[in-house]
């Protein structure tokens, strides 16, 4: 671990932060000082039914609940949170504290159209007329909603109108291919697919007619389908089924459906990388009250704020983008290519002030030599976010060098799962290099050795030990629970394990050192995949990379593949230095028996390097046993891996 702190917090941080005013407000009410983040947060996890009932009513999401009514079982899975609420999430977002109907909420961005704004009153309008369609096609309480839809204010409007209805919502990115897209819906059976003809990308436009109506074909039951006619690919009468404007033609003003905090919202999905996605039903409540606490309390957002997040549709990132007007912050929207330079500009275009992307960006960003500070003025951003991957040593340093010095950097780490961050940062923690910042209130974060004790200090299984109100209701067709517990719940029974590996410090902080099931296990030693790849690409002219271990009987071979930066090739030079990195800084037991260059490295849908299926396509399973190949955002890098 690092003592190298990179950032800290302003002195009067608890006089001027949300959570410092936060931590007041419930230092006084418990009668008890808690404006230390150590102490609200053990105070966090030790105390859920108070905690969770103060965040409830800080934020107006609803009266005051009486302690044991906030949570009236605390068995996991079958937690059960403020049983005798009722609650609508669109409600909670189109409320909109401190926003006035005038005010510009959502900015959107796109490689395919021109920017688009809506004030909070447009984007209360667009919900309402296209509720108005969902209610006149037949979708009632229960029913669900799909939309094929890029990160656009169209896909916003109707997840709030779904939600306003207590209909539940699910989406697929336009990128995913029709056989992914059918892997997903298949399961939720929807009664109304929603989808744009195609979409462009960078420079790159992409049809997607024929495949929307292999969807259509695929998909039973469907009482309508509508199509946003996003590149004009087909005239309006040869679009499949009826166009967004007529689907949106009428406004009957906006209502909402009283509902159980634990209502579906919306349905997420695994990244599918063999077999069918799994199915992830999270609560109006829960996304709710957990995004209200990330987005105020760790996030520093309110009134005035412009939110920031890449991602599209098919990642949990989006739904956690859309919450943020439950605090006052607008949100800025792009669909199209993250170009490294581009996405600079947008920011400060946008006028963003908290920005958030993935590891792997920020990375490709360095290794491509870009200097954001000299791109864009990024002045008013506060606060950077990075998830989707552990972000090396290397990468804080590039964002305190290149992009701004002033910034707080919270790498952040969680997943569609929960639908948030369990760990990240906080304005009244400090930035130490490498490491995140603290493990986020009420998450109880521990790391378990293989006898379930936790430690501090020490290497373990990344495990959830309390409830918390985020995690998913259920599994789409797993009505008793028994593949949810056969999930998260079997290695420790009633605690949550997460799959990965993660140290604690001393201080409070974190390192994620990888999967649990991609472990590096040499000569007894035992390293996390992360800390491999924080060595081999911080070595310049390494742009990625992704490390296999061959362990049967009869063989023990360590692989490492990498793809070079732009005009670079793998030589006996950059070999050398990549072993003399690695038996440096981490061990001489895990120098790679062969280094071998690949054009690219197979990612999902969702960034995230695929090691377990390269490892057994390496072993000799078939390509299409060990991975789906439409979970892929790069299916033809595997091609590198296969037997010839």
């Amino acid at each position: 671990m690092t003592n190298e702190v990179l950032w800290l917090p302003r002195p009067d941080a608890v006089e001027t932060t949300n959570i410092g005013r936060f931590s007041q407000w419930l230092s006084r009410r418990e009668e008890r000082d808690l404006t230390g983040y150590p102490a609200l947060w053990q105070y966090s996890v030790d105390h859920l039914r108070p905690f969770w009932g103060a965040v409830w009513e800080y934020f107006g999401l609803g009266k005051t609940v009486p302690e044991h009514r906030v949570l009236a079982d605390e068995t996991m899975p079958d937690t059960v949170w403020f049983p005798d609420e009722t609650f609508n999430y669109a409600r909670a977002v189109l409320t909109a504290p401190g926003v006035d109907e005038d005010d510009v909420l959502v900015r959107a961005y796109s490689d395919t159209r021109e920017p688009v704004e809506w004030t909070l009153g447009e984007l209360r309008e667009a919900v309402a007329r296209a509720r108005a369609g969902l209610v006149a096609r037949g979708v009632h309480r229960g029913d669900r909603v799909a939309a094929w839809m890029p990160n656009i204010p169209e896909t916003f409007a109707l997840m709030l109108a779904t939600a306003s209805l207590g209909a539940v919502f699910s989406s697929c990115a336009p990128e995913f291919g029709a056989k992914a897209v059918l892997d997903r819906f298949v399961q939720i059976e929807p009664k109304v697919l929603v989808a744009v003809d195609g979409y462009k990308y960078g420079s790159k436009t992409i049809d997607r007619t024929a495949d929307l109506r292999r969807v259509v074909r695929g998909l039973e039951g469907l009482h309508a389908v509508v199509t946003l006619p996003y590149i004009g690919a087909s005239p309006d009468g040869e679009v499949e089924g009826e166009t967004w404007d007529r689907f949106c033609a009428y406004d009957e003003g906006i209502a909402f459906e009283p509902l159980t905090f634990d209502h579906p919202l919306y349905i997420l999905y695994s990244s599918g990388t063999t077999g069918l996605p799994k199915a992830i039903v999270h609560s109006h409540g829960g996304m709710a009250i957990e995004h209200a606490k990330m987005h105020s309390l760790h996030h520093d957002l309110g009134v005035g704020d412009r939110f920031f997040w890449y991602s599209t549709t098919g990642w949990m990132m989006w739904n956690y983008l859309m919450s943020a007007p439950i605090v006052g912050a607008g949100i800025v929207m792009f669909d199209g290519a993250p170009d490294p330079v581009g996405m600079w500009r947008l920011a400060e275009e946008s006028g963003t002030t908290y920005f958030g992307t993935s590891a792997p960006f920020l990375m490709a960003c360095r290794s491509r030599g870009i200097k954001p500070m000299e791109e864009a003025d990024l002045s008013l951003i506060r606060g950077i976010g990075s998830t989707g991957a552990p972000l090396p040593a290397v990468g804080f340093d590039y964002v305190y060098e290149q992009i701004s010095q002033t910034a707080q950097l919270q790498s952040l780490s969680g997943g569609t799962d929960l639908c948030t961050g369990f760990i990240g940062g906080a304005p009244t923690v400090p930035v130490w290099r490498g490491e995140l910042s603290c493990r986020c209130l009420g998450a109880d974060v521990q790391s378990f050795d293989p006898e379930g004790h936790p430690g501090i200090g020490r290497e373990g299984e990344l495990v959830i030990a309390s409830p918390m109100p985020s995690m998913p209701v259920g599994l789409w067709g797993d009505p008793l629970k028994h593949r949810y517990r056969d999930t998260y719940l079997t290695d420790f029974p009633g605690i949550w394990r997460h799959g990965d590996w993660i140290t604690i410090t001393e201080r409070g902080s974190s390192v994620i050192s990888g999967r649990s099931d991609a472990t590096l296990n040499r000569g007894g030693v035992r390293m996390g995949t992360a800390e491999f790849y924080a060595v081999v690409e911080a070595i310049e002219g390494v742009a990625d990379s992704l490390v296999v271990h061959l362990d049967d009987p009869g063989q023990d071979r360590l692989l490492l593949y990498i793809s070079c930066s732009e005009g670079v090739e793998l030589d006996d030079d950059l070999r050398r230095r990549i072993s003399a990195a690695l038996r440096e800084q981490l061990s001489p037991r895990h120098l790679p028996d062969e280094v071998r260059q690949v054009p690219s490295i197979p990612r999902t849908l969702s960034g995230k390097k695929v090691e377990v299926p390269v490892k057994k396509i390496l072993k000799g399973v078939p390509p299409e046993e060990a991975i789906a190949r439409d979970a892929l955002a790069n299916p033809d890098a595997l091609k590198a891996f296969m037997r010839p």
